[in-house]
């Protein structure tokens, strides 16, 4: 027996309750597996469309818009973030010079 310790687990910075519970999805038509399955529903209506049913094809157009619409919050949300620091430096420099 000795004194030293055992070194505990390495813990990523992962969500580890995240990835444990979500089973990856899996394409039937090519066999790519995806994390989420909102990505599987946008996978298959852009790669295997036309072999969609029309409920699929609907719910596909549903993510594609959900998915658009989370897009276009976040480019506002990057030019609201860059026209801010543009002139919080043009600001800073006014009164530095």
């Amino acid at each position: 027996m000795s004194d030293v310790e055992p070194t505990p687990p390495v813990r990523t910075r992962t969500n580890e309750a995240d990835v444990s519970t979500t089973p990856p999805f899996d394409c039937e038509f090519c066999e790519r597996r995806f994390a989420h399955e909102e990505w599987l529903v946008l996978h298959r209506g852009l790669e295997h469309g036309d072999r969609l049913s029309e409920a699929e094809y609907e719910r596909f157009q549903e993510t594609y818009e959900d998915e658009e619409e989370e897009l276009n919050l976040f480019r506002l949300k990057a030019l609201a973030l860059l026209v801010f620091v543009y002139f919080g430096f043009l600001i800073t420099y006014a009164f530095v010079a």
